[in-house]
């Protein structure tokens, strides 16, 4: 017999979301160390706001909902609110019912900036790693650093004079533009849509774009990141940002290993390594005089660092064409060192399915 096409609508339901999930689904075992690692943060979050008023979104939520911006490439908040009204896997990762509404994008997005002062994306990073399923993937004595162009939220129309003498568009508030034989550096023009973004091109021959500076520390074993850091752009932001990486995560109570490009390849930068109880294992600039010489390069060590620190690489791959890295929707340092901080959190979390799944 055929089967009826038509549908009517449900009064009640009686199947619990939990249900709905298969018990081999990733995120399950991804949901569980999120939210050991949210038990550990409750302090923190304790400290964000009042202990009478309205309630507001539940920073737990919060922070579920944009890890899932992350894994699936979800690019506006409004598109995450949309969506996660009607998925029910997005709804039991954040831990909304069936019939709880979601909340309207502009309130979603005031109640995560409330999280960026307390610097939540890098305690989370923090605990995470403290974890004791993935402090077990962890190698302690062997690290690489490395830094990636972050194209701002920003148009190069609005890179205009700071004295005001730009001339306007020919038509309208988006008319053409001809920038040839202008003259243009940060020290003279700035961004009117985001202050924060610099003038800055990665290599020789690229084309200058209105940028910030992304910093990862990852370690050598297995390719996790264990420090991230979001900065404006200058010719020694890798460096000043490794340094800083180097000091919160290892301050110099035990020796470690630190590979990284010949662009770390300075005199200043190698000597701060040691005297932070760090054996650089930079690659050395064919270019001119290295400052790593054969104490340094005769080593075994040397060439299996070299090996290891392309994986540095991986999260900045992922953090572009999944995490939506490519050009984030935010403007000013803060909110985009934020979600870059939080994306490199996700890239490990995705990782942890088929480590721990091997280890065990």
């Amino acid at each position: 017999m055929r089967g009826s096409d038509m549908r009517t609508g449900e009064l009640f339901s009686y199947v619990d979301i939990e249900q709905r999930v298969p018990s081999s689904h990733p995120l399950r075992l991804i949901r569980g160390i999120v939210n050991d690692v949210l038990v550990a943060l409750d302090g923190e979050f304790a400290k964000l706001y009042a202990s009478e008023g309205r309630p507001s979104i539940a920073p737990e939520r919060l922070l579920r909902a944009l890890l899932l911006q992350a894994f699936y490439t979800i690019r506006s908040e409004r598109q995450l609110m949309e969506q996660l009204d009607y998925n029910l896997l997005y709804r039991w990762f954040v831990g909304l019912g069936v019939d709880d509404p979601v909340w309207v994008p502009t309130v979603f997005t005031k109640n995560r900036d409330r999280l960026l002062e307390a610097d939540v994306a890098r305690k989370f990073l923090a605990e995470l790693l403290a974890h004791k399923e993935v402090r077990a993937l962890l190698s302690d004595e062997h690290f690489s650093v490395d830094g990636t162009q972050i194209a701002a939220w920003a148009s190069m129309k609005s890179f205009v004079a700071k004295d005001g003498s730009s001339e306007p568009p020919s038509t309208g508030r988006n008319g053409e533009r001809d920038f040839h034989g202008e003259p243009r550096s940060n020290g003279t023009h700035a961004s009117t849509t985001d202050p924060d973004a610099r003038l800055y091109k990665k290599g020789k021959g690229k084309e200058a774009k209105l940028s910030y500076i992304g910093n990862v520390m990852t370690e050598n074993r297995n390719g996790f990141v264990v420090e991230a850091d979001l900065r404006q752009v200058s010719g020694t932001a890798e460096r000043a940002a490794a340094k800083e990486m180097i000091v919160r995560y290892s301050p110099g109570a035990k020796r470690i290993t630190l590979a990284a490009d010949k662009g770390f390849d300075t005199a200043d930068f190698v000597a701060d390594m040691r005297d932070f109880n760090v054996t650089p294992h930079v690659a050395q600039n064919s270019h001119r005089r290295s400052a790593i010489d054969g104490r340094t390069s005769r080593h075994a060590g040397y060439d299996i660092s070299q090996q290891k620190r392309k994986q540095v690489e991986e999260p900045f791959g992922w953090g572009k064409t999944i995490g939506g890295l490519t050009r984030p929707m935010l403007r000013g340092a803060k909110r985009l060192a934020f979600k870059f901080t939080l994306t490199m959190a996700a890239y490990d979390l995705i990782k942890l399915p088929k480590l721990i799944g091997a280890a065990a």
